[in-house]
């Protein structure tokens, strides 16, 4: 009984539907991060606020809360969008795989709306709440964040390692759902998407009050706000490489042809050679770096394992290897990079040299932010791209998945605007908050929330509103 659905001829609205799902899902997956990282930061320094009686710890989290809540707002929109492209743009997926699916997407929108509410009640709860009440408000609403993704994650796992389900007369039937949910891949998988979204957030914020280091601004507001997702950040970089490794052994059996692509195996060695940079070009593996031995120890965890060559697979089952094999490269050489940094940082400081002096350093702090993100989507493409011509790997293919709609270029530029125009609102919104705490205004209306009254909880914490960041109100 086979679990391969049949193939059909390429639909007209595939190439719409991949570009608006990339579109999509590169977009909001920022904004996830933030989700699942930014609540961890906020806690931390309410926490600092209340135990040390420190304003300005207690200045960072409320502003902090507050740019969560634009966030949110707009990750909102954005996951609402790709609740609906799920079904527009792959009804072959949903059509046949509807019943698979539903037990983790409906957790995760039950998560998404705790997230909403908790977050809405912490930024009512200033000056309304009892203290510590009101940081507990944190722990539900972080909890939400992380239970939505993993759900998110699981889903993605699934679509790798495909399980809970058999095909009978090519339906789908024997769905069990809590084994698409708890899937073999997703506790992995999430993991590294879990420490990526640290790594993202960390080095963003942190990047925001170098920023405003570098423009002059030494005092202890900005020292406080770099430093505390700094922290997040060293530890998740750090982390980060020995999870993708873990991650990266099982690909050996379970996508040895997305294995390949990332390590540019065009036949089958044993050992396989470590590829750094080099394209395919004409069937041959081109301009790369060659260190014998390291392919077969970081992909199969051995010096003398075998890594499967390209030509070992049909051609209509191979990925899109330059764009594969790049992507890998990217992610794996960034995270290098950051992890890097933070251990000279850390030395540096272990040998009483602070960096936060060193204009050098803040710079590369502030290009950090954004080298983090293109890791983040660099792993992303390496993941997804990699997996095709697969949207099940080895059940259903994308061909089979997607709409056969040529109109979808109308629903891709439609999208595409109304996710510019976010991008714009987002940044206008976020630097108007940033030049009025600048001003020396401290009680900016949050969303969700009513007029504020006094502060109770965080007497003095505006003696911190002349210190706020120069750069991006995420400071």
């Amino acid at each position: 009984m086979s679990m391969l659905l049949p193939m059909a001829a390429e639909p007209p609205g595939l190439m719409p539907a991949r570009e608006q799902m990339a579109v999509s899902l590169g977009w909001h997956i920022v904004l996830a991060c933030f989700g699942v990282a930014f609540p961890a930061m906020i806690y931390v320094v309410h926490r600092r606020g209340i135990r040390r009686d420190d304003p300005v710890a207690l200045g960072l989290a409320q502003r902090w809360a507050k740019v969560s809540a634009v966030l949110f707002a707009i990750g909102a929109v954005s996951g609402t969008v790709l609740s609906f492209e799920m079904g527009l743009l792959w009804p072959g997926l949903m059509g046949r795989f509807g019943d698979v699916l539903g037990l983790p997407f409906a957790f995760e929108g039950l998560s998404f709306f705790v997230e909403a509410i908790f977050l809405g009640i912490y930024l009512y709860g200033w000056g309304r709440m009892p203290p510590r009440r009101h940081l507990l408000m944190l722990l539900p609403m972080a909890t939400a964040g992380v239970v939505g993704t993993y759900c998110v994650i699981a889903v993605n796992a699934w679509m790798n390692m495909p399980t809970g389900f058999r095909i009978v007369d090519g339906k789908v039937t024997d769905v069990q759902p809590w084994r698409v949910l708890f899937n073999s891949g997703a506790f992995l998988q999430f993991a590294h998407m879990w420490v990526g979204a640290f790594m993202l957030v960390g080095f963003v914020v942190a990047g925001v009050y170098a920023a405003g280091m570098l423009r002059g601004r030494r005092d202890e507001h900005h020292r406080l706000g770099f430093s505390v997702p700094f922290v997040f950040a060293t530890v998740a970089a750090l982390a980060q490489p020995v999870i993708g490794h873990v991650l990266g052994m099982r690909l050996g059996t379970t996508q040895p042809s997305k294995l390949a692509a990332f390590e540019l195996a065009v036949h089958t060695e044993q050992p396989a050679p470590l590829r750094i940079g080099g394209l395919l070009i004409d069937g041959t593996a081109k301009w790369f770096l060659e260190i014998p031995k390291w392919g077969s120890f970081i992909a199969r965890g051995s010096f003398d394992k075998p890594v499967r060559g390209l030509d070992t697979f049909p051609p209509a089952d191979r990925p899109p290897v330059n764009v594969t094999h790049v992507a890998f490269q990217s992610m794996i050489g960034i995270g290098t990079l950051l992890a890097l940094a933070v251990t000279v940082y850390w030395l540096a400081r272990w040998r009483g040299h602070d960096l936060r002096e060193n204009r050098w350093f803040l710079r590369f702090a502030v290009v950090a932010g954004p080298l983090a993100v293109l890791a983040l989507e660099s792993g992303w493409v390496a993941t997804e791209v990699g997996r095709q011509p697969w949207t099940v790997f080895g059940v259903l293919r994308t061909v089979d998945a997607a709409s056969g709609n040529a109109g979808l270029w109308w629903s891709f530029t439609g999208v595409a605007i109304v996710y510019l125009g976010m991008t714009v609102g987002a940044w206008v919104v976020l630097r108007s908050m940033a030049r009025r705490w600048r001003a020396g205004e401290t009680d900016l209306p949050s969303p969700y929330a009513p007029e504020p009254l006094p502060l109770a909880e965080s007497a003095g914490a505006g003696d911190a509103g002349d210190a706020a960041p120069g750069k991006g109100a995420r400071g």
